[in-house]
């Protein structure tokens, strides 16, 4: 009975996907944050040479992943001491390098933990221009056809602590992100056309101690729409809140504990599903139709174990799969948080699982490579392989190319044509 069942699932693949069509990747972890392409027809066998149509070298430390716009592929990178901060841009059919653009020099920085760099907020990019992030240190828009700064901002304040990580999201209208820092937390709307502030609104949360480390996060943002009501979604140390994208205010908060929040929320069956970070809650479930604290009257459920605090999840049709830090994963359901099946496959993570077609990859922070099957009822490993360097970046699968960002390398993998 198991081959029909496995069938029919990813057949259900097929009718979630919403990226492939478009040939973009604009935001970390894709559009909708599910880091999933269930069209893309991409290699499963990492380790065979000719699987590997290019690989590039980008120069400095970045954790930034890759996005995609037509024929172009953006990361963001900086040198060691974070004294300089760049963006590059490449060719994705064939890893020819297009711009190497220095954007922001440093006289004096911050200390950035040893697992952070000083370019790890991934780029948001649309039509003919992308939007680059480095939290207190800068944000800028570029044209993409020419490479020129159309705006900069570097006046938003910030003691990020242990370094920036949260990425910028864009609407028609503007350009969002969090600062959630040691010393002050706010969310930011910044108009794209001239990087104006529209609207800045202070967290205000009770975050019951005076240790700012306990108030930092690193999430990005989500925008949805649920019931005819658009909201931006932001999770943050012990609350999660909900702000009008025109306005600022805050529609709703939950309060779900934990601190250093790092995965992008998700919005799935008329739930926001928020990762609270470290702390006893590390996924919760929220109805986001509610105003005001809703923690009492809108919270669906929650976990605490076999929870990823960075790698982020894949959903899909009623299910979610996870891959915790330190190296299980799972299969849950995704209205109820009933554990379907769990497996250990070793090692640690921070890069998010990604889908492409009917498979999931996971990348350790030390170079190995596990790809299983997407299956809702067992763990079917498929391959593996191994890389010079860890990964810390989100992969991007995408048509027939996945692009895969590691410590030292930038790799597309696409088969060999006949």
């Amino acid at each position: 009975m198991r081959l029909p069942i496995i069938v029919s699932f990813c057949l259900t693949l097929l009718s979630w996907n919403t990226l492939s069509a478009e040939n973009h990747w604009p935001e970390f972890r894709g559009s909708d944050g599910n880091g999933a392409n269930f069209s893309a027809k991409v290699p499963t066998d990492l380790s065979k040479p000719l699987n590997m149509a290019w690989k590039a070298e980008p120069h400095g430390r970045g954790w930034s992943s890759p996005v995609v716009w037509g024929d172009q592929l953006w990361i963001t990178t900086a040198t060691e001491d974070g004294k300089q901060q760049s963006v590059l841009c490449y060719d994705r059919n064939t890893g020819e390098k297009k711009f190497d653009i220095l954007l922001f020099e440093n006289d004096e920085v911050d200390e950035a933990h040893l697992t952070n760099s000083y370019a790890s907020c991934t780029p948001a990019i649309e039509e003919g221009r992308i939007y680059v992030h480095f939290g207190r240190y800068g944000t800028a828009c570029l044209d993409t056809k020419t490479g020129k700064k159309l705006w900069e901002r570097r006046d938003l304040p910030c003691d990020h602590h242990r370094g920036p990580a949260s990425s910028p999201i864009v609407d028609d209208k503007n350009m969002y992100v969090a600062f959630d820092g040691f010393d002050v937390q706010y969310v930011v709307a910044l108009d794209k056309k001239t990087g104006q502030t529209v609207w800045k609104t202070d967290r205000n949360i009770k975050y019951n101690t005076d240790n700012g480390d306990w108030m930092k996060a690193y999430s990005t943002g989500l925008l949805i729409t649920h019931d005819g009501r658009r909201q931006l979604i932001y999770p943050s140390a012990a609350e999660t809140q909900a702000f009008d994208p025109e306005t600022g205010d805050i529609l709703w908060s939950v309060k779900h504990g934990g601190m250093n929040a790092a995965i992008r929320p998700i919005y799935r069956h008329g739930l926001v599903y928020t990762f609270p970070g470290h702390g006893k809650n590390l996924i919760v479930a929220v109805d986001p139709s509610g105003s005001g604290d809703i923690t009492a009257s809108h919270l669906k459920w929650s976990a605490g174990k076999g929870v990823p605090l960075r790698p982020g999840p894949v959903f899909i049709d009623d299910k979610i799969f996870m891959l915790d830090d330190d190296g299980v994963v799972s299969c849950r359901d995704a209205k109820t948080g009933d554990v379907d099946w769990i497996k250990r496959i070793g090692g640690n993570y921070r890069a998010s699982l990604i889908c492409a077609g009917e498979n999931l990859y996971a990348f350790t922070d030390d170079g190995h490579a596990t790809v299983f099957k997407a299956s809702p009822e067992e763990y079917i490993e498929v391959s593996q392989a191994d890389f010079p360097s860890g990964f810390q970046a989100s992969g991007v699968p995408l048509d027939d190319s996945l692009y895969l960002r590691s410590v030292d390398g930038l790799y597309c993998f696409r088969h060999p044509k006949p």
